[in-house]
């Protein structure tokens, strides 16, 4: 099994696509374990090597190591995420705290950081170029914040810290997925699906013969609270149902989160006072482009007040169309928001759907603005195979022609896959090794029944484009280290090119070209778009408070110091109260995430204290769309500035030194105060 394992060598298919046909699950541990061995060795030559330490003996050196790890951890967690298996959650349970401590072994190797320290303290003498000097600066940054000036006392209790993180994390994401699993709603009679389209109701019955309840139906769960079927269903009861399915995830039972919450707030909360902050938010923050706490709590004051007032103006909106019946409750916003659409616009969200078919929207629409904007080309390759069938291989073509990269759209939920929507890059572009991107999107779509077209709803629509604005921002990477490939940028800055990428979704030329109706070819009605676009900022009130909700959330729990954390003993208690606390507690708008399947921030580091990026990436968005507009929108070089001037640039320089260079000053808020209908109230 270990002589012919393919991480073990480079692979041979184009762009180094991982030859997942030849792949089996058992290749994976000893291609761990021996990625680890050579990065080690690799390192210790490093700190061995006699020479004094230059850049390229030392960083270039770095920057070369541990191809084996990289080629089977890019796999690896691809499935993870995508396609896993109980073998490979087995795996990543073992894996996981290995490769912190792997990880750790180098970040606190005090003999690399000598030699790092070394370069930095002689850095106007190297005569390095930008990126070379970024790279630096980068290293010296990462290896300070992983604890590498501490005591070897304080290295060996960090060490200890981040292994416990790393296995939780794993842990967390795993019962997420199978609450997600095991709370789907059961339905018996279709009766009770009244309301659905008659494509969501066969999605449904495809679901239930997929968990063996034939003739029953079965509601998934996507991650948010807010589930899509409850705009549809007439059931309230169903509704009820649904809504509490989903607000009840991970608070008890088999798959409870909460005792992993208190200890992984606790844990982070320890390694920042030990690393010299007051708590994990400060840590994190302070490497991101906001900087510090302050200023994101700032901008977020901004929002809070005008944004609840407006939730507040639309829950009396629907109110007053519920009557004196009943009393609104969260299970009933969805629903009467779309009948107060239709009253108020003309818009049913079901009969736009048959104007989205999935092929449709991916060719003609967003490949279709990809080749506008930039002039790229996109062509299939089923000759190659990805992980899963579903997951889709596109060769990417440059404006001349030129190879680009790999595509892999992966569209469709099963039970194997984590919900939620995400990219992630395969293989980094990096000219340092000749490598070209190979990028793959997720969503979860439920699958139509076989011979039936998909179709999209319209946040499914804007998902795709979002999901694939993190594509370009891959495959465009045109950087010399691996360090700054594509979106490996700061966590509050990924956002930005991918929600800039929602605009072509509504672009007239854009939308004309794949808003078509499946069976009869006719164009979406120039009168529904109009309507479209007057009801743009239609529920923007739950929208946005919804998200502020989260973001507030997620800062409560680390903005607590190790003393407080540790005093904290109930989730749910901490949650009701923190959200009353931060000004966003409602009966009718929940948070877009609860804290027991927040995944975001507790099954990985990544979002932690950094959910608010969203929000403040949408602020550069907004500015950016301005700026588009302003240029005459889907032009060719307007994408080639776009391009060149930041999404290429990936993570090799300061991130909003990048931004002002591309935009010729800092960016406003007001266009994105503007667009979520809070200038007035903010100014």
């Amino acid at each position: 099994m270990t002589t012919d394992n393919p991480f073990f060598v480079p692979s041979d298919l184009p762009y180094q696509l991982p030859p997942f046909d030849r792949i089996e699950v058992e290749h994976y541990l000893p291609a761990f374990e021996r990625g680890m061995e050579e990065q080690r060795a690799e390192v210790a030559a490093i700190v061995a090597d006699p020479a004094p330490p230059t850049f390229d003996n030392t960083l270039v050196a770095l920057e070369r190591s541990g191809r084996t790890l990289q080629r089977a951890s890019a796999a690896f967690f691809t499935l993870t995420s995508s396609h896993t298996s109980d073998r490979l959650q087995e795996i990543e349970a073992e894996v996981v705290p290995r490769l912190s401590a792997h990880s750790d072994a180098i970040m606190l190797d005090a003999g690399l950081y000598t030699r790092i320290k070394d370069l930095y303290d002689r850095r106007a003498e190297l005569g390095l170029d930008a990126e070379g000097a970024w790279l630096l600066e980068r290293y010296r940054t990462d290896f300070v914040r992983a604890g590498a000036e501490l005591s070897p006392g304080q290295h060996e209790r960090l060490r200890e810290i981040n292994a416990e993180l790393a296995g939780l994390a794993t842990e967390f994401g795993n019962l997420v997925r199978d609450e997600m699993k095991a709370r789907a709603v059961i339905v018996e009679d279709e009766a009770a699906l009244d309301g659905l389209s008659a494509d969501a109701v066969a999605a449904a019955a495809v679901a239930g013969k997929d968990r063996g309840l034939d003739g029953q139906y079965a509601l998934n769960l996507v991650l948010p609270t807010s589930q899509p079927p409850l705009a549809a269903l007439h059931d309230r009861a169903l509704r009820e149902r649904l809504h509490n399915a989903s607000i009840g995830r991970g608070a008890g039972g088999d798959n409870d989160t909460t005792g992993l919450v208190l200890r992984i707030v606790r844990l982070r909360a320890e390694r920042a006072r030990l690393l010299g902050y007051e708590h994990h938010a400060a840590y994190t923050i302070s490497d991101n482009t906001a900087r510090s706490v302050a200023a994101v709590e700032e901008m977020l004051a901004k929002l809070v007040p005008a944004a609840m007032a407006n939730a507040a103006a639309e829950a009396d909106d629907l109110q007053a169309v519920i009557g004196d019946e009943f009393t609104l409750r969260p299970w009933d916003w969805s629903y009467y928001t779309e009948r107060l659409r239709r009253d108020r616009y003309a818009i049913d969200g079901s009969e736009l759907r048959p104007y989205f078919e999935l092929e449709r929207v991916l060719h003609d629409g967003v490949f279709f603005a990809a080749e506008k904007l930039y002039g790229l080309r996109f062509t299939e390759r089923p000759d190659l195979h990805a992980y899963h069938p579903d997951a889709r291989v596109f060769e990417v073509f440059d404006h001349d022609g030129s190879p680009l990269g790999l595509y892999i759209g992966d569209f469709f939920t099963r039970a194997s896959k984590r919900g939620g929507a995400w990219a992630n890059a395969l293989v980094p572009q990096a000219r340092l090794f000749g490598t070209s991107p190979v990028v793959c999107n997720n969503l979860n779509v439920n699958r139509a029944p076989d011979g039936e077209p998909t179709l999209l709803t319209l946040d499914e629509v804007r998902t795709l484009f979002h999901e694939f604005g993190h594509a370009l921002h891959t495959l465009f990477s045109s950087v010399q280290y691996p360090k700054f490939a594509g979106t490996r940028v700061p966590r509050d800055f990924v956002e930005y090119p991918s929600q800039v990428n929602e605009v072509w979704m509504f672009w007239p030329e854009v939308l004309e070209n794949y808003a078509r109706h499946h069976e009869t070819g006719d164009r979406l009605p120039q009168e529904v778009v109009d309507r479209l676009h007057a009801a743009e900022r239609f529920n923007k009130g739950y929208a946005t408070v919804e998200y502020l909700a989260a973001t507030l959330l997620d800062l409560a729990w680390h903005t607590l110091d190790a003393e407080r954390a540790g005093a904290v003993t109930d989730v749910v208690a901490f949650e009701a109260e923190a959200l009353e606390r931060a000004g966003v507690a409602t009966p009718f708008v929940p948070p877009r995430y609860r804290t027991p399947y927040f995944a975001h921030i507790f099954s990985g580091a990544a979002y932690s204290a950094g959910y608010y990026s969203y929000i403040w990436s949408e602020v550069l968005d907004a500015d950016t769309v301005d700026w588009l507009t302003e240029r005459g929108g889907l032009l060719r070089d307007s994408g080639d500035a776009f391009r060149d001037g930041l999404l290429a640039k990936g993570g090799s320089a300061d991130s909003m030194d990048v931004y002002r260079a591309f935009r010729g000053r800092d960016p406003l808020i007001e266009p994105l105060l503007r667009r979520r209908g809070l200038l007035g109230d903010a100014e």
